[in-house]
């Protein structure tokens, strides 16, 4: 279930502006309170020095949103994962990951995950709900913050699957678009893929990047990977990510986690690529970042350049992404409610 409370994160500045009319002051000030709640990041009222001193007295304890710092870990590559406590006492992942660009931060869109992949750390864990736009909003102002740094980059990619929260997601997307200014072709919203959510998600219209976790070319390894993936063949899912590209005339991207010896042979490259073949997509090959649950191992080298070049030569457009942040465990699957602490 949603957060109850209601916070003033997440609220456009034509809500906010009727809000703070609502407690006797004028209406100007809900772009004062806008500006200071997105660009400044406050996280109480009383910090808005432009306000009354005794609005601020009065408003002191009126809940804004923001989440606390339980924990930070920082990778040698200067990725930080942090543990933020929200409002209910319940604990998400967040990853920052800067580099030389950019800032990017990753973020959770539930409390757990339910999907249950079996090589991925957040589903070996206990899924709770699902989290509010206010509470993926405020996963950006707290690296932000902390990194003193302006975030350009976010990736729906952190614990949960987004698509299990659309309505969240999707108004999360805006926010951060309208309200906090990062451009929607600098999101991504990644899923494992859930049956009508795709076609669901293209109608909103968005600018973003869509990826899709498909980490198998089979039904049979798709499922031994991913088990909801029973309930979504992947035929449907294929046909729904073609629907999609019609729909917004943009392209898929394809995670493909590269596991040694299971989904990295040469024949699976050509199995993935007659799949993809006359699609308006591209491939991220990653090579798996370990968990202690299963014993999964990372591709070697060549094993991934050879899936690679069959897939170049099949005329498929794919890339390799290195994780960062895996000396921390932030990097890609290894995200888990709790850990570190």
């Amino acid at each position: 279930m949603p957060l109850t409370q209601e916070t003033l994160l997440g609220k456009s500045v034509d809500e906010l502006t009727t809000w703070i009319k609502q407690q006797g002051q004028p209406g100007y000030r809900g772009k004062q309170l806008h500006q200071w709640l997105y660009q400044k990041g406050v996280r109480s009222l009383t910090e808005i020095s432009v306000f009354p001193k005794a609005f601020r007295e009065d408003f002191k304890d009126y809940p804004i949103g923001r989440s606390n710092i339980n924990h930070c870990t920082i990778a040698p590559d200067k990725t930080r994962k942090y543990l933020l406590s929200l409002a209910d006492g319940l604990i998400i992942e967040t990853v920052g990951i800067p580099t030389a660009k950019r800032l990017t931060v990753c973020v959770s869109s539930q409390v757990g995950c339910p999907m249950n992949c079996d090589f991925c750390a957040t589903g070996k864990g206990e899924y709770d709900r699902n989290l509010s736009s206010a509470e993926i909003v405020d996963q950006i102002l707290t690296v932000q913050e902390d990194f003193q740094e302006r975030v350009s980059h976010v990736v729906f990619m952190g614990m949960g699957e987004p698509l299990l929260n659309t309505k969240e997601v999707v108004k999360a997307v805006k926010i951060l678009n309208q309200d906090v200014g990062i451009g929607q072709r600098s999101l991504t919203i990644s899923t494992v893929g859930i049956p009508k959510k795709i076609l669901e998600l293209a109608h909103h219209q968005l600018q973003v990047t869509f990826a899709v976790s498909l980490h198998a070319a089979n039904q049979k390894l798709r499922e031994q990977l991913i088990p909801s993936a029973k309930f979504y063949p992947l035929p449907k899912l294929l046909a729904d990510c073609r629907k999609y590209v019609e729909i917004t005339g943009r392209r898929v991207s394809f995670e493909y986690i590269l596991l040694g010896g299971v989904n990295d042979l040469p024949e699976q490259a050509i199995e993935l690529a007659k799949c993809l073949k006359g699609f308006q997509s591209h491939v991220n090959l990653i090579p798996y970042n370990p968990i202690e649950e299963v014993d999964y191992q990372r591709s070697n080298a060549e094993s991934i350049n050879i899936f690679k070049t069959i897939l170049e030569e099949k005329n498929i457009a794919v890339s390799v992404r290195y994780s960062r942040g895996l000396e921390a465990n932030a990097a890609c699957g290894q995200l888990r409610a709790m850990s570190g602490v």
